[in-house]
């Protein structure tokens, strides 16, 4: 048993050891906050997937914009229709090179082409609404980073108070530690003027026991829930944190008829998605009709490198109307409209759903609030139950069992009174965090 006990002792003593040398930071959460906008990794992973729906959207100015090329082409030939036609775009064809053995069997020839060239669409009425489908999924995009920001906030002041929730207990075990140390020696005391036996003294030290251990766990409930935070700050230096405030009732009064509200980043995310569906429906059934491009080009010809001894121009116009691609078309309309359907089903199957969320969280605060003044009057009838059960204990008039079952209680009470608030805090961000617009 002496050995057990040592061996309790030093492991307990390294656990402190460790825990009191590794670098302890006073934070607000005000600062945990302003850390979290700035490098949080979920907030930026969702600013770059806007970016990347940005950047989509910006491609379709192609649908307005003209695409120019500029090229530079070499080529030596004895093909006679091509040494032909190099010469008449290099504007050296003579007399000679209409004979009959020229013509089919000519020289090796050189010719250097510089080509500028433009394709301007008119009229693309598919390209037109694949632009609109564009914005819309980047106005989702926008809608739904808004989003994660408020999750991420939420998730921030759940951490924080899990963090002060975690320094409550730590607290109360301290204080439940040091009272069972100091019953601990009256049962000693006791026993040694004969009014206890050995197996009673026992029971204490079992006690103390469960104590510590039970307070280790709490210490280290504190280095989780630092880590988390500094998870979410991204911060990857291994320090405890320590709440600059601690656990206590959130004071702030929510409207009751709070509803959902239609105008929340996800929700409205949603409904972007769904215009965005329809758009690319509408997209694809404007593929029946055709389109109108202008096209253009001015060439340079030469027979050496970088000369520019004749030149000409090109420009014309086309109205092009795909009639039938077999049924690819067909397939591909039929395709968005089942997608805008689904689209359609998601976002009410997800209103519906945030709407029984509410609901059922309202309920929740609702019973979370008669449970804080019932969890309220244990604690005070815990606290006077373990006072008197002291006080008679001193007097040799109570048992030890009786003893530390009043002492266990008075923690355990205590322990779940601190954990109620920590439940009726996060249930009101929670709340929040629906309603919020």
């Amino acid at each position: 048993m002496y050995k057990l006990k040592y061996l309790i002792t030093l492991i307990g003593v390294g656990f402190i050891s460790s825990y009191n040398a590794q670098e302890v930071k006073s934070i607000s959460k005000a600062e945990v906050l302003s850390a979290v906008s700035e490098a949080n990794q979920q907030i930026k992973i969702s600013v770059e997937a806007f970016n990347e729906a940005k950047a989509d959207y910006r491609q379709t100015n192609a649908v307005f914009l003209p695409n120019i090329s500029v090229s530079h082409t070499a080529i030596a030939t004895t093909n006679p229709l091509m040494a032909f036609g190099s010469k008449l775009n290099q504007e050296i064809v003579t007399q000679a090179d209409f004979n009959p053995d020229a013509l089919n069997d000519p020289s090796q020839i050189q010719n250097y082409a510089t080509v500028f060239e433009f394709q301007q669409p008119l009229i693309n009425m598919d390209g037109f609404y694949q632009r609109k489908a564009a914005k819309y999924k980047m106005e989702a995009m926008a809608l739904q980073t808004d989003r994660v920001k408020d999750y991420v906030n939420f998730e921030v002041e759940n951490a924080y108070m899990q963090l002060q929730l975690a320094y409550k207990a730590v607290a109360v075990l301290e204080k439940a530690l040091e009272a069972a140390e100091a019953n601990l020696q009256l049962a000693k005391n006791s026993y040694e003027q004969g009014y206890l036996q050995q197996s009673d003294v026992l029971l204490v030290e079992v006690r103390v026991t469960d104590v510590k251990n039970k307070l280790q766990s709490a210490r280290s409930n504190v280095k989780n829930a630092s880590n988390y935070l500094s998870f979410l700050m991204n911060d990857a230096s291994d320090v405890v944190f320590r709440p600059q405030d601690s656990l206590q009732l959130e004071a702030t009064i929510l409207e009751s008829d709070n509803g959902l509200s239609q105008e929340r980043a996800d929700i409205k995310a949603m409904q972007m998605a769904a215009n965005a569906r329809e758009t690319m429906y509408k997209s694809d059934k404007m593929t029946f009709l055709p389109t109108l491009n202008a096209f253009g080009s001015y060439q340079l010809y030469d027979d050496s490198l970088f000369q520019f001894g004749a030149d000409g121009y090109l420009i014309g116009a086309e109205l092009k109307w795909n009639i039938l691609q077999g049924t690819k078309r067909f397939g591909k309309a039929k395709k968005s409209k089942a997608s805008l359907e689904k689209s359609k089903l998601e976002y009410e199957q997800y209103v519906s759903k945030s709407q029984l969320e509410l609901n059922k969280t309202k309920r929740l605060l609702e019973d979370m609030e008669s449970q804080l003044q019932l969890s309220k009057l244990a604690v005070e009838q815990s606290k006077e139950a373990l006072r008197i059960r002291t006080n008679r204990f001193k007097q040799g008039l109570e048992k030890t069992t009786d003893l530390l079952m009043a002492e266990t209680q008075f923690a355990q009470k205590e322990l779940e009174y601190y954990q109620t608030i920590f439940e009726y805090n996060r249930t009101k961000a929670y709340l929040k965090f629906l309603t919020i617009n």
